[in-house]
């Protein structure tokens, strides 16, 4: 089966399936130690690489499957929740509380915009675990969203 790239690829596999994927990847490209390009290869992702790039996930993304002849990832994203944890956290609400409610209320294809301050490691990985595709991408320093699709 092939690699569909996506914004949770990890670098290590996009390369073996395409190693002509790395030119693709200025910041990888920039790592002149070998030993720790091959580390960030391992434990970095396709979203991990358009943040140190400065691009977002969706152009990276579409840039790899363009380069490698996989047709460009959907966009745009139905968003049908917003919910603002930044300012719920700031009143000492835990968002994981609206994130589940709202989840169970999407349709397929909708997605819940999630905005906080940092990446929301947990949450993300309940939501992947309940069957959820998650992206989240820092827009700026301190600000992050998260794209929960159902």
């Amino acid at each position: 089966m092939s690699l569909l790239i996506d914004a949770n690829t990890r670098i290590a596999d996009l390369l073996a399936a395409h190693p002509g994927a790395a030119e693709h990847l200025p910041a990888l490209k920039a790592i002149q130690n070998p030993v720790l390009r091959k580390t960030v290869e391992q434990s970095s992702t396709v979203e991990r690489m358009a943040r140190l790039g400065g691009v977002s996930v969706q152009q990276l993304v579409n840039l790899l499957r363009e380069a490698v002849g996989q047709a460009p990832a959907a966009e745009p994203r139905r968003v049908r929740f917003e919910i603002n944890a930044t300012a719920m956290l700031e009143k000492g609400v835990h968002p994981i509380g609206e994130v589940r409610e709202r989840a169970a209320q999407l349709q397929p294809g909708e997605c819940i915009r999630l905005e906080s301050p940092f990446r929301p490691e947990p949450l993300i990985e309940t939501m992947r675990r309940g069957g959820f595709a998650v992206e989240s991408e820092e827009v700026s320093p301190g600000r992050h969203f998260t794209y929960i699709t159902r």
